[in-house]
């Protein structure tokens, strides 16, 4: 269950050109992930690529003691001094979705090796009726056949200042996580979970894990 103080999580939700697409993929597994873990507060970092059509396929999270590792000198240095590899593929990415949060409810033991994913808007966020819904819901869900972990990262929209050029200001809204031992279940137990928040079936999305890095 979330601790007294609640982890910190980093989510970089993106789309590549595909010609670069290599050069994107080597970067990530050769650089960046083993760059961010070596920040100090940093815990472990997982990546993913989605199961089926996405409008951005490459999902990176990063996982942190708390939240104030993304206040701390050593992340605010590492944040302005960007390697050039790093800079050249901010470049390339398309459609990114940058979130700081706090892991405001984890439930479940370990991790899966399927994850589905979907947005909960801001004005869900501040209703509290919905986020009662999906606090439950994710409580309940890891009580299911293939669920391991459910998870609700709050984002911190202060702290979600966009890398690339084409992204926006993330809102202050919420990403909801629920990971099993089979693709199919952690699909079906998110949409739904979606469903009882109102957001569409088509908003869900299943991605398979690459690889972590880390604790």
């Amino acid at each position: 269950m979330t601790p007294a103080t609640p982890r910190g999580l980093l989510s970089i939700w993106t789309d590549i050109d595909p010609a670069h697409e290599p050069d994107f993929n080597r970067w990530y597994d050769r650089e960046h992930m083993q760059e961010r873990v070596a920040i100090p507060g940093f815990q472990n970092a997982r990546r993913f690529a989605a199961i089926g059509p996405c409008p951005r396929p490459y999902l990176a999270l990063y996982f942190t003691d708390a939240l104030d590792v993304f206040r701390s000198r050593p992340y605010a240095t590492a944040f302005a001094n960007q390697t050039p590899w790093s800079l050249e593929n901010f470049k390339r990415m398309r459609g990114t979705q940058r979130r700081v949060g706090a892991l405001v409810l984890e439930t479940g033991e370990g991790e899966g090796g399927a994850l589905a994913a979907f947005v909960l808007p801001a004005a869900a966020v501040a209703d509290p009726a919905t986020l009662s819904r999906l606090e439950q819901g994710l409580r309940e869900v890891v009580d299911q056949d293939f669920i391991v972990r459910g998870a609700l990262l709050r984002t911190d929209a202060a702290l979600s200042t966009p890398v690339t050029a084409d992204a926006v200001p993330a809102p202050a809204d919420a990403l909801v996580m629920i990971e099993a031992s089979r693709p199919e279940a952690a699909r079906q137990q998110a949409e739904a979970l979606a469903a009882a928040c109102g957001v569409a079936a088509s908003e869900v999305y299943l991605f398979q894990l690459l690889w972590r890095l880390g604790a």
